[in-house]
């Protein structure tokens, strides 16, 4: 072999290099770690860990991760990650089809929430580490988001009073932050914020699950994106699911509604004959010979 066909050889190489997978004829390693050693010994939220951080979760970490993860696997066919997976499958496509079909409708608006609570809640805790108390970070930074969103992500929930995933979360952040297995700054931070919203209002606006998660991210050292990651692998596990009870149903081409239910029409009427306007008058009429 020539130099000039090692230099191409290591440019190939090099063109997909990674830090996270090693493989090679009967040889798979994980983050450096041979795949045998893995199996039957490390958890799956363990292995989640490992392959986005590049390594273990500290003591009673995992169990925060896992927490989170299950809280947001599902949320019923009212959400439309499930519905449209749901509705996909009738159409007749495979599961991994159904599946990546609802994923992708987990957007800013539906499944983006936790990814900008995190981020909400590390522009309070970065403003008092510039020197603000909490009242005023938390004053400073509100007013800027909301004069940039109507909004703010992690509170308040359109179906639920109160999120029923919001108390144990919290309760388990509480604990692991007694524990001393998270510093706990986030879950001040966000209980602050709660009661901050919450003045002077007969009706309070509760943090969800969203706002719950995003601590829960914030205090593992999850950057935002990753938030938002990882909420599309939990809900994953939903959409599966419900993808797959469909498809027991033998249901085909199933909609939104049911057929007997039609959508209200709101557009213009128009006349019988009326079609015969779109045509410009002055265009020849064509005849059939």
């Amino acid at each position: 072999m020539t130099n000039e066909d090692r230099t191409t050889t290591t440019e190939m190489a090099d063109w997909w290099a990674t830090a996270i997978s090693d493989i090679h004829p009967g040889v798979i390693r994980l983050r450096g770690y041979p795949i045998e050693d893995l199996i039957g010994t490390v958890d799956f939220v363990s292995m989640i860990w490992l392959m986005v951080r590049g390594d273990t979760p500290p003591p009673g970490q995992a169990a925060l991760l896992e927490a989170a993860l299950v809280a947001s696997v599902d949320h019923g066919p009212q959400a439309p990650s499930i519905a449209i997976a749901r509705m996909a499958t009738t159409c007749g496509i495979g599961l991994n089809s159904a599946v990546a079909t609802g994923v992708n409708v987990l957007g800013d608006t539906h499944g983006g929430a936790g990814q900008q609570c995190v981020e909400l809640l590390e522009a309070i805790r970065a403003a008092e580490l510039a020197g603000a108390t909490e009242q005023v970070a938390l004053r400073t930074v509100v007013e800027e988001w909301r004069s940039r969103r109507p909004y703010l992500p992690g509170f308040g929930h359109r179906f639920h009073p109160v999120d029923p995933r919001r108390d144990p979360l919290l309760g388990l952040l509480d604990d692991a932050a007694k524990r001393g297995h998270i510093g706990g700054e986030f879950v001040r931070i966000v209980r602050a914020l709660e009661a901050y919203l919450n003045e002077g209002r007969q009706r309070p606006i509760p943090m969800n699950i969203d706002g719950a998660t995003a601590t829960v991210y914030a205090e593992l050292g999850f950057p935002p994106e990753l938030a938002r990651g990882l909420f599309v692998l939990s809900r994953s596990v939903g959409i599966l699911a419900h993808a797959w009870e469909q498809t027991q149903r033998g249901e085909r081409i199933k909609g939104p509604m049911p057929r007997s239910v039609l959508p209200h029409y709101i557009g213009p009427q128009r006349p019988a004959g009326a079609a015969a306007d779109i045509m410009h008058r002055d265009q020849p009429v064509l005849t059939g010979q």
